[in-house]
């Protein structure tokens, strides 16, 4: 990386911390005067009605009136103070509260987080998502179904290892999704391991020769594993651009597992590719959405239950989720929390697991439900 480009980095990050310390200067400002209100209630040994609710701003007389007008309360030491005095108050309050934002963030970073990281405790109402070069800040859609996992709930083994508990009680599955890049798998070994369930592979299509290709290992992959005992499904790496290539997409997925009865869903993995110029990048979030619903549909009208695999930069930036409601959702993301608030049921958590009976890193990921049910 080139000087004048760790340059230009350095200058959008200490912008980005500047802009979020002015923002969070606000909400301070409000949690000071409400302090300073109970403060005051306190010392005159009065109620003051409606303080630390609603909206409230400060009057020149140093007056906190809400939102209709109504004085309910001063600011603590106001009472006889000028216009210029009070003004003068605020201004300190307003500094104090963006030194506190702006050291919160460098304790932060200094510990190790990335700037994402830094900033997501700031905007709990929102998503941050760094996406396109730069990043977002995305109102978090509460009419969206939310899957309300709690991260106290998440235990994180030695091995690295994730479980869901319930009750103090193991609820997750543990599973794997794997290609013809694993190599040939000792299935057997896999099953001892632990694993539940499998999502194996059935094609992908280029995305940039745009060519459908067929996964060696899929048939071999799905017997084996279902001879030992674990539950499949299957899915599909798509660059599809239009209509008629999602559907025949869907077609070679549904040739594919015709002679298997498998017990878990059929998934349209939609992504977007870094590091080069994926052919379904291009397309609008209303584009990429309707692909994705006409290979859903395809794998349902087929008899079977259709699934979608997605990123957060996809699930936020790039798909209509509202529109897609009615389909299972399978999450990825390398965390050790539950930032991302919608509904899912499998939740990828490593692209570098190690698995019994595998001689590579695999995918490793764990269902809230048993979907063979």
């Amino acid at each position: 990386m080139g000087r004048a480009v760790r340059r230009r980095i350095a200058a959008m990050l200490v912008c980005l911390v500047v802009m979020v310390a002015v923002m969070f200067s606000v909400a301070s400002l409000f949690v000071w005067i409400r302090d300073r209100i109970a403060g005051a209630a306190a010392a005159s040994g009065e109620d003051v009605v409606g303080a630390g609710n609603g909206t409230v701003s400060v009057d020149a007389d140093g007056n906190v009136v809400d939102e209709d007008g109504n004085i309910v309360g001063v600011l603590s030491g106001s009472v006889g103070l000028s216009p210029e005095e009070v003004e003068a108050q605020v201004s300190d309050a307003r500094q104090q509260a963006a030194t506190e934002v702006l050291e919160g963030i460098r304790t932060r970073l200094n510990d190790g987080d990335s700037v994402l990281e830094a900033l997501r405790p700031l905007y709990p109402n929102d998503m941050i998502v760094y996406s396109g070069g730069q990043y977002h800040i995305v109102p978090i859609d509460y009419s969206l179904k939310q899957h309300g996992f709690q991260d106290a709930n998440l235990q994180i083994l030695e091995t690295g290892e994730y479980q869901y508990l319930q009750d103090g009680q193991v609820a997750s599955h543990k599973g794997i999704d794997v290609s013809e890049f694993q190599g040939d798998i000792d299935w057997s070994l896999v099953a001892q391991d632990g694993v539940e369930f499998a999502f194996i592979r059935a094609a992908y299509r280029g995305y940039g020769t745009g060519k459908l290709v067929e996964d060696a290992k899929f048939d071999a992959n799905v017997q084996g594993a279902q001879a030992a005992g674990i539950k499949v499904g299957a899915y599909i790496y798509s660059q599809a651009i239009t209509e008629e290539e999602v559907v025949e997409e869907a077609n070679l997925v549904l040739e594919k597992v015709a002679p298997y009865n498998l017990e878990c869903p059929i998934v349209f993995d939609v992504e977007k590719v870094t590091g080069g110029e994926g052919r379904m990048n291009a397309l609008s979030v209303e584009e990429r959405t309707r692909l994705t619903q006409v290979f859903c549909q395809a794998i349902e009208a087929a008899g079977h239950r259709p699934m979608l695999y997605y990123n957060t930069e996809m699930g936020i930036m790039m798909l209509e989720l509202a529109a897609l409601e009615g389909y299972d959702k399978w999450f990825a993301a390398y965390r050790e929390d539950f930032y991302y608030p919608y509904a899912y049921q499998i939740w990828q958590y490593s692209q570098s697991g190690r698995v019994q009976g595998i001689q590579t890193e695999v995918d490793l990921n764990i269902s809230f439900e048993p979907l063979w049910q």
